[in-house]
């Protein structure tokens, strides 16, 4: 009786081990993204000191596409360079869905760049992100960036011969690191090719809604607006479309 109480007990404290590792192994195993046939694959790519809206922002706007009928809608997920959860600017710890450096990902469509604590300096130097960005750019449909993400973009050299936009208090500072690069000044986003770049923030919101309106017209661009209490109308705007240029 008393083995059986030892061995019981021993049993207990195996189970409820609440070790960090333990955990996220466990969860780890079990997120695995739905990706669906037929929808967009939308990847974010995420860091530690990310900032919330420029994430937040897009990802809202992109996975309420799953709600509209009749469309292709946007399968959103989280991709990094680890299986840890990040810790965003404001604290907030997400746990990614991908491993860029060891996981199987599956085709990224449209690649979001949020702004990062760092991505006006040690970001940069992170060879391993830059080339991500690089591999994906090369086949994916549409690579956008808020705020400070353009600086990846930028030393990822594919806004090189493009029009783009960053944080507006980070312009000057962009045009001196990439005095090459053709950085426009008030406008909240920017559209050149397959890149569309924004001065992030709120603006965020209008930069991902510009993609929608340009994917899906513009009923459900307003329809998804609509749903988050934001006002849309895409002539009220302050952009650029590369086109019309």
């Amino acid at each position: 009786m008393k083995n059986r109480i030892i061995l019981l007990l021993i049993f207990i404290i195996i189970s409820c081990d609440s070790s960090p590792d333990m955990n996220i192994k466990n969860i780890e195993n079990k997120i695995v993204p739905q990706l669906i046939k037929d929808q967009y694959n939308v990847a974010f790519l995420i860091m530690n000191g990310t900032f919330n809206t420029e994430l937040t922002a897009p990802y809202d706007i992109f996975q309420h596409t799953t709600f509209r009928k009749g469309i292709k809608s946007m399968n959103v997920f989280t991709v990094a360079n680890t299986g840890k959860p990040i810790k965003t600017f404001e604290g907030i710890r997400i746990l990614p869905d991908f491993n860029y450096l060891k996981d199987s990902l599956p085709k990224i469509d449209i690649l979001v760049v949020p702004s990062a604590e760092h991505h006006l300096d040690s970001d940069l130097n992170d060879v391993q992100m830059i080339n991500f960005v690089k591999k994906v750019a090369k086949n994916a449909q549409f690579i956008t960036s808020h705020c400070d993400g353009a600086f990846v973009l930028a030393k990822a050299g594919v806004l090189e011969g493009r029009v783009s936009t960053t944080f507006p208090s980070d312009i000057d500072k962009m045009k001196k690191m990439f005095p090459s690069l053709d950085i426009r000044k008030d406008v909240l986003f920017v559209h050149d090719d397959k890149y569309i770049t924004s001065a992030g923030g709120a603006k965020s919101f209008e930069a991902a809604l510009y993609l929608c309106e340009y994917l899906y017209g513009s009923e459900i661009a307003i329809s998804l607006a609509k749903g988050l209490v934001i006002e849309w109308k895409l002539d009220d705007l302050s952009y650029i479309y590369k086109e019309n240029l």
